[in-house]
């Protein structure tokens, strides 16, 4: 499976952090930002503040981070998520993992069960069968998707749980964003304004150290950098998904955000979809659904959720 897309959507971080460190509004910085990085399910992280004491608060953070990867990983057999993939069930679930799936509830409905976790099994299926060269046929893809659907899954404080077996969840639509959120809230107790958050998807908490908000530049095809409308984030989330951010084929054209009802990759000509939010784990959610809409359909899921807006589409 390729990943070199992913590079793109990782381009958006690492401008905004580079391009606030360094200068902003023609003044140098008074001192130099500090940044921390490290990784959260698997995609780069960074933390860039300026505090006193950065080294200690950051490092907070990432024990944070592996706290919550040990809940939502799909890479470690141990996490909650792996226990539940394993055995369809969950019993006295974390706390934290119950906060994520309700918000997948929210996001579920409002999408019109476009944003649905339970693709897991055809996320799987296409990875099998583009290892061993091909794409999986309609029968297949059929016998799979009687094992998606966001119904099929029970929750409850007491237990999660599967209502067919060979059920699966992955959270890498939500996760990254939810993380993001708790780090932010974590750094909000310290007493800390004016931070940037990237956890794959970026929070700032305040703005930039100088003044203004965090400056965000888009990386077209060519490889250049804009920033369309003056994008800075001040106190909001921003969060971006690619169809073909990941690819299953050698080609790069079977892309890895996946039609819950048709079980195919999406159709839509989108190549990035960038969203806004008081909450990264909505705008994460929200730029993984729409990338499977039409406009109309993305103006339509915004109306229930007057906070969010779509800031790139291209």
């Amino acid at each position: 499976m390729r990943t070199t897309g992913l590079e793109r959507r990782r381009f958006l971080s690492i401008c905004a952090g580079a391009a606030g460190s360094l200068m902003l509004g023609g003044r140098a910085a008074a001192e130099p930002l500090f940044r921390w990085r490290g990784t959260a399910l698997g995609a780069a992280a960074c933390i860039t503040l300026r505090h006193p004491e950065a080294a200690r608060v950051t490092e907070a953070a990432r024990s944070e981070i592996s706290r919550l990867e040990a809940i939502f990983s799909l890479y470690r057999v141990d996490s909650a998520l792996m226990r539940l993939n394993a055995s369809g069930r969950l019993e006295e679930p974390p706390f934290e993992l119950l906060e994520v799936l309700s918000l997948c509830a929210m996001v579920n409905g409002a999408t019109d069960g476009l944003f649905d976790p339970t693709v897991q099994p055809l996320w799987s299926t296409y990875a099998a069968h583009h290892a061993a060269g091909h794409n999986p046929d309609a029968e297949t893809i059929a016998s799979v998707l009687t094992r998606v659907g966001w119904h099929h899954v029970d929750v409850s404080p007491a237990v999660i749980a599967f209502a067919h077996a060979g059920m699966a969840m992955t959270l890498n639509g939500i996760a990254q964003g939810y993380i993001a959120d708790r780090v932010t809230a974590l750094l909000r107790a310290e007493g800390l304004s004016d931070v940037l958050v990237d956890t794959g998807e970026m929070r700032a908490i305040g703005g930039h150290p100088d003044g203004g908000g965090w400056p965000v530049a888009f990386a077209d095809d060519a490889g250049s950098q804009s920033t369309p409308g003056g994008l800075r984030l001040r106190d909001c989330a921003l969060a971006s998904s690619a169809p073909l951010g990941t690819v299953f084929d050698a080609a790069g054209e079977v892309g890895h955000i996946l039609h819950p009802r048709t079980g195919r990759p999406a159709g839509t000509p989108w190549r990035l979809v960038s969203i806004t939010s008081p909450s990264a784990a909505i705008a994460d959610a929200l730029s993984t659904a729409f990338c499977l809409m039409t406009r109309a359909e993305m103006a339509a899921t915004l109306s229930r959720f007057p906070a969010a807006k779509l800031v790139r589409v291209i």
